[in-house]
């Protein structure tokens, strides 16, 4: 039976899986929405994979997580390691493009962007609190124009006076979209005009006072539009290469360095079928007032984190899991 690694990437919108061999090579892959519900999209990412597995004959040895939820994730799958969204990225683009100079990203709540030189990640930068110009921002407007999101990059292709629309607030590009097709923009200059908007909002914001070389790597599930990926070539006057793994490389690159992390323990597809709990408390011991949540597995403690300080674990899990008997005194 050959050896194979597991990469987990969990985000706000959207819950990523793949299982590579030692070579680096995708033997399953899973995108799924995470709908508010992290564990139980990691159980159904888990079936999927499991499924397009089959009869191979492969162990998963090691296990990694990334994304907004790799914490929890990285406690219900007993993961070896819990890598960060920025070096993930990095770490699968360059194994797909071993050249990449600047990698761009728009997923379904944040964007970033990683400028790699010499095949090492120096410096990159994230959305902050706005979320115009993510997927979750596309897809609304796609609503409100009543055309399906995935359609989205047809219609501005075909758009040869693409609509100017203000695209550096959410609020502002919805009024302004509105306004457009009020006053008789054709539907597919609006959707352009949106395409060009987009990623006027993440160069001059997310992108702001990076050096953008080519070759350049469009990856995140907004890197599915094409309308996206041609205002962006107009844009910076570069080529710009979208996997078609692109949506996945999060997964992808935790699930190599889980690879070469050296640390390997046996797991089992067979964790879809625990019943996990997280419970979120607040320590109350100090001004600090640690919000801490806990994880159980099977109404048994497993992992935890939000404290600032070990005695604030303790409170919690006290309350929590009362019957600990390891936690007895505590206060």
């Amino acid at each position: 039976m050959s050896k194979a690694y597991l990469g987990v990437d969990v985000g706000s919108i959207s819950t990523k899986g793949v299982v590579i061999d030692p070579g680096g090579e995708v033997l399953a892959r899973s995108y799924l929405w995470t709908e508010g519900n992290p564990v139980r999209a990691v159980k159904h990412v888990l079936a999927e994979l499991q499924a397009q597995l089959g009869s191979e004959e492969v162990e998963v040895v090691a296990v990694g997580t990334t994304g907004s939820a790799r914490e929890l994730t990285g406690a219900v799958l007993g993961a070896q390691v819990v890598k960060n969204e920025i070096t993930a990225h990095a770490v699968g683009t360059l194994s797909r493009h071993p050249d990449v100079r600047t990698i761009f990203e728009i997923g379904g709540q944040d964007s970033k962007i990683i400028i790699v030189r010499d095949g090492v990640p120096v410096d990159y930068a994230m959305n902050t609190l706005c979320a115009a110009g993510t997927g979750s921002f596309l897809s609304s407007q796609a609503r409100r124009l009543g055309v399906p999101v995935e359609e989205f990059g047809e219609y501005a292709l075909r758009s040869k006076r693409p609509t100017k629309i203000a695209g550096r607030c959410t609020v502002f590009a919805e009024s302004d979209l509105v306004h457009k097709a009020q006053i008789g923009h054709k539907l597919e200059d609006i959707i352009a005009g949106l395409c060009t908007a987009i990623v006027g909002n993440y160069l001059n914001n997310v992108g702001k006072g990076k050096e953008v070389l080519a070759p350049i790597v469009f990856q995140g599930g907004v890197s599915k539009n094409v309308g996206v990926v041609r205002a962006f070539h107009e844009a910076t006057g570069h080529e710009v290469f979208v996997d078609d793994d692109g949506h996945l490389m999060g997964a992808l690159g935790v699930a190599l360095v889980a690879r070469d992390s050296g640390q390997e323990a046996p797991f089992s597809f067979d964790v879809r079928d625990v019943a996990f709990e997280t419970v979120g408390d607040e320590c109350g011991g100090c001004p600090n007032d640690c919000e801490v949540v806990i994880v159980l597995r099977e109404s048994e403690y497993l992992d935890g984190w939000g404290n600032r300080c070990a005695r604030g674990m303790e409170r919690v899990r006290a309350r929590v899991c009362p019957a600990d008997a390891s936690l007895s005194g505590v206060e």
